[in-house]
């Protein structure tokens, strides 16, 4: 298990837990955040709080589990991401296809 999971007034509030997202633990985000669409969520907000390293293969497994909600009308939101992270998704313009917010609270306050 990599992500921390918790839920809030039927919001999914996820963080991952290792500093590096790569190869080694892509394909456990992608199961783990597809099990948590399968089991019902509707909104998941994953917290990079503790990530400060992110690579190709975990991106494309985030891009999995996008493919696989927006279908089902199941919205990620992204939080929390540090400088170089957020570096990386604005440069390859996955900040034009993802909701990202400086953290859990901004992001719960969109939905007001």
């Amino acid at each position: 298990m990599i992500l921390q999971t918790n839920e809030v007034d039927g919001v999914i509030q996820v963080t991952i837990l290792p500093e590096e997202a790569n190869l080694s633990n892509s394909e456990l985000f992608k199961e783990e955040m597809i099990s948590l669409m399968v089991n019902g969520a509707k909104l998941i907000i994953v917290s990079f709080e503790n990530v400060n390293y992110i690579d190709s293969s975990f991106l494309g497994s985030l891009v999995v589990a996008l493919k696989y909600a927006l279908p089902r009308n199941i919205d990620i939101y992204l939080v929390s991401l540090k400088p170089d992270v957020h570096n990386l998704l604005t440069l390859i313009r996955m900040d034009k296809v993802f909701k990202i917010y400086k953290d859990h609270q901004t992001a719960l306050e969109t939905l007001r």
